[in-house]
């Protein structure tokens, strides 16, 4: 699995990121670094992620200025492609912003940063990222956010549900997020955005596993395909 993870000015989850991608690469070598003044990207890559952070200061909108990075023209035309995508927490925020995942991040309801291990639930095997938990299963994930209350109209709500595209949900909704979304699948089920961060609780150093198999699944995924 060839990776590569996006940075940003004010991204601060990029290194976890590139460790935890590369722990399944085949090669334990960490993801590729990809500036975002880039205007294209490496030949060969199975995997891009955008981290989370707070990238340009979160200044406009969380992920707006990002979103318009030149780089990202390069993820839009890879996803629409079908590549492989993760965006976390501030990488949630760009992929809303280009358009490639529906929906947009929106400040959390009680209007404060929420930094702790927080419950989900696995609610598609369909996907990737998902197909080596259980549906139903029940996991613990960090976050650390300020604007991550999920937000979308009501037709897109009852597309995303129709489709089987959410893939997480909260047991216990830290930021009010609409039906207690936490994260959701493209159309061609190769995108996942979500708020919760996989990368720190991805090796028992780190006090845990339950994030492990969202990066064990998508090297599965490619070596099966």
């Amino acid at each position: 699995m060839r990776a590569a993870v996006i940075q940003f000015p004010g991204s601060n989850c990029d290194r976890d990121m590139a460790v935890a991608l590369g722990r399944f690469s085949g090669n334990s070598k960490p993801a590729e670094m990809i500036w975002h003044k880039e205007s294209s990207l490496p030949d060969g890559l199975d995997v891009i992620a955008i981290p989370g952070g707070f990238s340009f200061g979160d200044y406009l909108r969380c992920g707006a200025i990002a979103a318009r990075s030149p780089i990202m023209q390069a993820v839009v035309k890879f996803a629409s492609k079908g590549g492989y995508v993760l965006g976390v927490c501030n990488g949630f925020q760009v992929l809303t912003e280009t358009g490639i995942l529906p929906g947009v991040l929106m400040r959390n309801a009680g209007l404060k940063f929420v930094c702790r291990e927080i419950g989900l639930e696995v609610t598609t095997k369909d996907s990737a990222f998902t197909a080596v938990y259980r549906k139903g299963e029940k996991i613990s994930v960090p976050i650390a956010h300020h604007d991550g209350n999920y937000t979308a109209d009501t037709d897109t709500l009852n597309r995303l549900h129709g489709d089987d595209r959410v893939a997480f949900t909260y047991t216990d909704n830290p930021n009010g997020s609409v039906d207690d979304i936490a994260g959701v699948l493209s159309a061609n089920r190769r995108v996942l955005g979500m708020m919760p961060h996989p990368e720190r609780i991805n090796d028992p150093v780190l006090g845990g596993t339950d994030g492990a198999r969202i990066f064990e699944g998508l090297a599965f995924g490619l070596v099966s395909a």
